[in-house]
């Protein structure tokens, strides 16, 4: 069995088991105390969910590069920058300047909403009618999103994928993401967010093969106001196709690159 496949269907049975659980313990809590039980009369669904399931790509490269130059991600506002406050942007200037090395997928840690949505690889979407999950080569992330517009949990909860929680607006999967801390960034360039970020996502299945993607993002901490990125994932039709165990070891060095100003004399000597 293919390895995404089996490790999202694990994490999607071990989901609705522990929702289950969940909800019946929920109806004997006082609220405030956690996410609580489903609503009790959901937003009616008028036709049945397009079904996403299977493996995507989208422009590959996005996750590595700056996000403000990368071409078409940044739609809104207009020219394609993220309208930091000033405060943040001389932050975000730093960063590059000074501080690259904290970048956090260097150190192995989740990408975080909505950087995780154009990170390198592929990735895997298995859905029934009450839960989408999405499980990524790339560090072996992955996300499950139950589509019945439930409460977020207690915002004193952080977490570095956030709490998503869906629901279906007819073909359109909308995707409310809340609770993420702030030790990820939107890219490997240095560009930032705080704990205060809220994104939108909207995932439109175009045509068969075709998912339309965007993300609306505010942080009122950090930008001046809200913005938005967008994404085509195409479906990967290869039928050999298989996701991979991804390794991140935390300092690794790629001695092939170094320039002999940053250390190519230490380059391994071949046997």
């Amino acid at each position: 069995m293919k390895h995404g496949l089996a490790i999202a269907a694990v994490l999607l049975c071990s989901h609705v088991l522990v929702a289950g659980q969940l909800s019946q313990a929920s109806q004997a809590r006082q609220p405030g105390q956690g996410r609580g039980a489903r609503p009790a009369q959901p937003a009616a669904q008028t036709a049945p969910a397009p079904d996403m399931s299977g493996y995507w790509l989208g422009s590959y490269f996005v996750g590595l590069q700056n996000i403000e130059t990368a071409k078409g991600v940044i739609v809104e506002p207009a020219g394609g920058k993220i309208p930091y406050r000033p405060e943040m942007a001389a932050k975000a200037t730093d960063i590059r300047a000074n501080r690259m090395a904290d970048e956090p997928e260097l150190h192995c840690f989740m990408s975080g909403v909505p950087h995780v949505m154009y990170v390198q690889f592929g990735f895997q979407i298995i859905q029934n009618a009450r839960t989408v999950a999405m499980a990524w080569d790339f560090m072996n992330a992955f996300r499950i999103i139950p589509t019945d517009d439930r409460p977020h949990i207690p915002a004193t909860i952080s977490l570095f994928q956030g709490d998503s929680v869906g629901r279906w607006d007819g073909a359109t999967l909308v995707v409310d993401t809340t609770n993420q801390n702030d030790r990820t960034w939107l890219d490997t360039a240095g560009n930032i967010h705080s704990d205060a970020i809220h994104v939108v996502e909207r995932f439109t299945l175009a045509d068969a093969n075709t998912i339309r993607y965007e993300a609306t993002i505010e942080d009122p901490k950090t930008y001046a106001t809200p913005w938005k990125v967008t994404e085509t994932f195409r479906r990967i039709a290869a039928p050999d196709y298989e996701q991979l165990e991804f390794a991140c070891v935390e300092g690794n060095r790629d001695l092939q690159h170094y320039t002999e100003q940053a250390g190519g004399k230490a380059k391994a000597q071949p046997k």
